[in-house]
């Protein structure tokens, strides 16, 4: 059995936003980003791939296709395979996302 402290994965850089592997898996991806203020996660696909975000600390923008809306702490937001998402921390504060997708395997990003 695995268990991890999330807290203590934590981490940011000055440079650009940060992801980080909690759990290795050829299945799933399930990672935590983390933001400082003014950071961000560029607009992409998956295309056989789901992504939910959820918003640990702070709150980011979240775009999925053509609409934008603020993930506050404490929210989760859904991106289905094959439509364009992305996140950026548009508040003053740094910002802590729990980031699961599936499937791993097969998905291919697009722009």
């Amino acid at each position: 059995m695995e268990i991890k402290d999330l807290a203590a994965l934590v981490r940011f850089s000055e440079e650009k936003m940060q992801k980080i592997e909690v759990f290795p898996s050829k299945r799933m991806r399930y990672d935590l980003y983390t933001l400082l203020p003014g950071q961000g996660q560029r607009v992409h696909a998956h295309a056989d791939a789901d992504k939910i975000y959820y918003a640990l600390e702070g709150e980011v923008m979240l775009r999925v296709g053509e609409e934008e809306a603020l993930l506050p702490e404490g929210s989760a937001g859904f991106a289905p395979a094959g439509v364009p998402h992305g996140v950026r921390n548009v508040s003053a504060s740094p910002a802590v996302l729990l980031v699961v997708m599936a499937p791993r395997e097969g998905a291919s990003k697009t722009t």
